[in-house]
């Protein structure tokens, strides 16, 4: 059954964000925008207002992945593929948290690949979202962080039944969402390259649409 699973909220909020501060005065966001859709130097580990400002491991995905395998249940026989998996980082901490993981990433930034974490650079191909470069039902569980916001719609629906055509049946995603006009404004203060955010209902309604029956998280801009 599918289920909202709540395991990202702890990460998110441990950072405390000016969204207007960081992201708004004293620059043309349009052209930081720009910059950041090429996901190249800048956006990880540029200035500040490219994107991550220095996107370096420390840890902050461990968290993540304990309660990931915990909760999937995932064994030293299983694959794992995370669609949007930038430096490499999440599978590094999910393959420490089971010993024997097998662990694969896709992601479009050359730069992130380049610079990944060494342990599981190897495990990383390049690729896109909407087209994944992976078998019908290869992967035990397929996750996707913070990644599917940065598509359009259509691209959205190509990437979510891809994630379903490649995963035996456990899938799990984090998306961009606003339940109030407050968290929507900070969400566009923050953000430099969403296409697509919604509230949690017109989520659903895409899920529906889309036929994605995995589990998934929301991240709000308080």
């Amino acid at each position: 059954m599918q289920q909202r699973l709540g395991l990202i909220e702890t990460i998110h909020k441990r950072t405390t964000r000016d969204y207007l501060g960081e992201r708004v005065i004293g620059m043309n966001k349009a052209d930081c925008a720009k910059v950041a859709k090429r996901f190249d130097f800048e956006y990880w580990d540029g200035d500040r207002k490219y994107g991550y400002g220095g996107y370096y491991y420390d840890g902050r995905w461990k968290e993540l992945a304990d309660s990931l395998a915990v909760f999937y249940g995932l064994k030293s026989h299983h694959r794992v593929l995370d669609v949007g998996c930038g430096k490499g980082y999440l599978l590094y901490d999910l393959s420490q948290a089971v010993n024997g993981l097998e662990v694969r990433g896709v992601d479009l930034s050359d730069y992130a690949l380049e610079h990944a974490k060494e342990e599981v650079k190897a495990s990383l191909v390049r690729g896109n979202a909407v087209k994944l470069p992976f078998a019908d039902g290869e992967f035990d569980l397929v996750i996707s962080i913070n990644t599917l916001h940065n598509l359009t719609l259509p691209s959205l629906e190509a990437s979510l039944r891809e994630i379903e055509r490649v995963s035996k049946n456990k899938k799990y995603i984090v998306l961009d969402s606003y339940a109030t006009e407050e968290q929507k404004v900070n969400l566009l203060y923050w953000q430099l390259t969403c296409e697509c955010f919604y509230t949690p209902d017109e989520w659903g309604w895409i899920f529906e649409k889309c036929g994605y029956k995995g589990d998934y998280d929301f991240i709000f801009y308080d």
